[in-house]
């Protein structure tokens, strides 16, 4: 199959379509086309031999962007086979193919049927074949092609990134590339100048330049200076076909801006200046601003101020403030007027940031000469002093002066001054002062161990303008004088031991006085000069402000006297000399051999011992639990009760049995046996054995006729009042047991006191004829009758 195309209509195309058409002239029905080889119908492997060729193919071109109203032609298919008879039926398949491509069947000529656009598809691949109109079968094998989209410049350049902000340093030398621009053209690069894009400039001269083929752009001026102009607007042009006539173009615009480097150096605008100040100015405030112009921004503008010299350097100080940078000044003396009018101070501002490419056009700093002028102002009156401290004795005369206080006008006028106490506090009321002279009086009478300091505050104002005070503080020492007679230090618990021995300290006491030491340091102590000398007790004086008590004699008696006063005179140093007097109190004790003290009456040792309440209430808690244990042990032996003689045979439930058989007889020490008997058989008195008296008492005598017929209602009235009127009775209860069992029972006395002794003539053998509930019983009395018989 031969192609046949109408599309070289540019020269290369020309040349192209010539070449090939040489070649397939030279060539037609004999080449093999390796893509388009032949194989057999049934499969067989490639034959080596070159066979006929059937199709002669090549790529197509259209043309984008095709408005004409009729269908671009594009080829033409033509086989070998056909005849030209219309026996051969052409078929075309692939992209486009039916839709934006169609093919003549009969004829094989193909025509683009849309406008095509290069951009967006630059070639579309197709299949052709041709068969037998009649049988179908196909003729040839099938070929492929290519129908390519033929480039017109049809794209203008476009900058993407556009537009641009960019800065560069003023001062730059000339060259000084900027930036580099790019644009980009949508054309075939590869295919004419379509693509081939040219760059020049269209607004920035003459201070930048483009490169036309690589879209730098760099400065064309030496010495650009920010401060003459800051902001630049270049625009920037692309051109495509080489910057031809008839190529499409586009532009950019590029905002350059100088950046400022430090190319100018600070600048006072007058080289002299005048400030006034007031003399009233205060210490540290700022009393004036001055500025050194830099046309540059930024850190390139920051600048120091420096008082270089002059007669105010010592006075007057200088700061800079970094967001005006301004040069503040301040004070740092008070200044007065009457000493000194006018100050002259040469200040300097520099940059602290040099550039040394540039210090040829500095030097980057500047100097200017600034008078001060101190303006007169009313001042306040001035004291002497900033403090004073006076100086007066307590129980001083109301009027009593104090001291002076002096204040002066420190302006030239010289106005008298008025003195005033400010009554801010009680403590201004005590005092008064002379409006005139600032003589200080008290007003009220003075206890220096009440408040021994006052603090007030003085006024002074100028008579001619009340307005102006100025205040002074004024503290007041209030002297002592020996006005307070000593004391002692505290209120002594003296001890004494009932067997201390003569000259024995007993206590160490010490006085304290109001006054103050100079008045009072020294103490003396010694016993009451009107009284007689102490038998008991005397005193020493150590003469270190303290004293000692000692005894006079042995042993002492509690029982004879239990407490002793002893008065004691103490007298300080002071001129004049005061005394007071003060009794000790001196308790007598028991002691053990240590000094311990044992007891003294019991309120006192409670006291001295220290026992705190809650002590006394676990102690008297203790003696109760201790005495319920008692009586519950008592109560107990007492409910505890077994049988004397223990029978088996005895099965009653009402027998009580006793198993205290005490002392025995001969035990007369553990009980008066006396006690026990009939009134009667008490001719003799027994003495106590509780305790044992002193003086024998004299034995009373009662007639046997008495003792038998006396009731022991009135024995026991008796015996109570004896015991009452018993000079040896201990500070105890004594307990007397009287169990008379009554008088003359006709039974006899039933007690086995007296059964070693007496004889019984009661026979009990009839106890065995009772039963054998009274067996045992009858057992025992038999035994004690066999005894007594044998």
């Amino acid at each position: 199959m031969r192609i046949t195309s109408t599309s070289c209509i540019c020269p290369v195309l020309v040349c192209l379509c010539f070449v090939q058409r040489c070649y397939g002239a030279a060539h037609h029905g004999s080449i093999k086309v390796t893509r388009n080889q032949t194989k057999h119908a049934e499969g067989e492997t490639e034959v080596h031999h070159r066979p006929k060729r059937g199709w002669v193919w090549n790529q197509f071109f259209v043309l984008e962007e095709h408005m004409g109203p009729d269908p671009q032609y594009v080829g033409k298919l033509h086989s070998n086979s056909d005849k030209g008879d219309g026996s051969v039926k052409y078929i075309l398949t692939g992209e486009g193919a039916g839709t934006i491509f169609i093919i003549d069947d009969t004829t094989g000529d193909i025509h683009s049927t849309k406008s095509l656009d290069r951009e967006q598809k630059t070639h579309y691949v197709l299949h052709a074949q041709a068969i037998d109109r009649r049988t179908n079968k196909p003729l040839e094998p099938e070929s492929e092609f290519i129908i390519k989209v033929q480039d017109i410049n049809d794209n203008a350049p476009k900058f993407t990134d556009g537009p641009y902000i960019v800065t560069v340093p003023e001062m730059s030398e000339m060259g000084t590339s900027v930036l580099q621009v790019t644009a980009t053209d949508a054309d075939d690069p590869t295919y004419g100048n379509s693509a081939r894009v040219v760059y020049s400039i269209l607004q920035g001269q003459p201070y930048f330049s483009v490169d036309p083929k690589t879209g730098v752009i760099r400065t064309a001026l030496h010495n650009m200076d920010r401060e003459a102009r800051e902001h630049y607007s270049v625009v920037i042009q692309a051109k495509d076909m080489a910057g031809q006539v008839g190529g499409l173009s586009g532009s950019t615009t590029v905002n350059i801006t100088l950046t400022d480097v430090n190319d100018n150096p600070p600048r006072f605008p007058q080289k002299h200046y005048q400030l006034y100040v007031p003399e009233s100015a205060q210490v540290g405030s700022a009393v004036g601003k001055i500025k050194a112009n830099d046309a540059d921004t930024g850190s390139n503008a920051d600048m120091k101020y420096t008082i270089i010299n002059g007669d105010g350097s010592g006075v007057f100080s200088i700061s800079t403030d970094k967001e005006t940078r301004e040069g503040i000044l301040s004070l740092k003396k008070p200044l007065n007027y009457e000493k000194k009018k006018s100050y002259t101070l040469n200040i300097e501002g520099a940059n602290t940031h040099v550039d040394f490419r540039f210090s040829h056009l500095g030097p980057f700093k500047d100097v200017t000469m600034l008078k001060i002028i101190v303006g007169d102002v009313d001042e306040p009156p001035l004291f002497t002093m900033p403090s004073y401290v006076m100086e007066v004795y307590e129980n001083a005369k109301i009027g009593t002066a104090v001291g002076t206080v002096t204040a002066q006008d420190p302006d030239t006028a010289n106005s008298l001054v008025r003195y005033f106490i400010d009554h801010n506090t009680e403590e201004d009321r005590y005092f008064t002062i002379d409006a005139s002279t600032g003589t200080i009086k008290t007003a009220k009478i003075f206890d220096r161990e009440e408040t021994p300091w006052y603090n007030i505050t003085v006024a002074a104002s100028e008579i001619d303008n009340p307005g102006l005070v100025s205040h002074v503080p004024v503290g007041i020492r209030i002297l002592d004088i020996n006005d307070n007679p000593p004391e002692l230090a505290r209120e002594y618990d003296v001890v004494v031991c009932e067997n201390v021995k003569p000259g024995q300290v007993i206590q160490t006491i010490t006085a304290t006085d109001k006054d103050n030491s100079a008045n009072g340091a020294r103490f003396h102590f010694s016993l009451d000069e009107g009284l007689s000398l102490n038998p008991n007790f005397t005193l020493r004086d150590n003469e270190d402000n303290t004293a000692s008590i000692l005894t006079r004699r042995r042993r002492y008696s509690r029982t004879t006297q239990d407490i002793y006063y002893l008065p004691i005179l103490i007298s300080d140093g002071g001129v004049p000399p005061l005394s007071s007097s003060s009794t000790l109190t001196i308790r007598v004790c028991a002691c053990e051999r240590d000094g311990r003290v044992r007891t003294c009456h019991a309120e006192a040792f409670l006291s001295s011992a220290g026992l705190s309440t809650g002590a006394l209430i676990a102690i008297l808690l203790c003696v109760v639990i201790l005495l319920a244990i008692v009586v519950l042990f008592i109560t107990l032996r007492r409910s505890k009760k077994e049988p004397l003689i223990i029978s088996e045979e005895d099965v009653r439930e009402n027998v009580v049995t006793y198993d205290d058989e005490g002392g025995g007889e001969e035990d007369t020490e553990a009980f008066d046996i006396t006690a026990l008997r009939n009134p009667s058989a008490a001719e003799e008195l027994k003495y106590r054995r509780d305790v044992r008296p002193e003086v024998k008492p004299l034995p009373r005598h009662h007639p046997s006729s008495s003792l038998d017929s006396i009731d022991v209602q009135e024995f026991i009235k008796q015996r109570l009042a004896e015991a009452d009127l018993d000079p040896s009775v201990p500070p105890y209860d004594s307990l007397q047991t009287y169990a008379y069992e009554g008088h003359r029972s006709e039974a006899g006395s039933i007690s086995s006191l007296d059964s070693a002794t007496t004889h019984s003539d009661q026979d009990y053998n009839y106890l065995g004829d009772w039963g054998p509930e009274f067996k045992k019983l009858a057992e025992l009395y038999g035994e004690v009758e066999s005894e007594r018989t044998t």
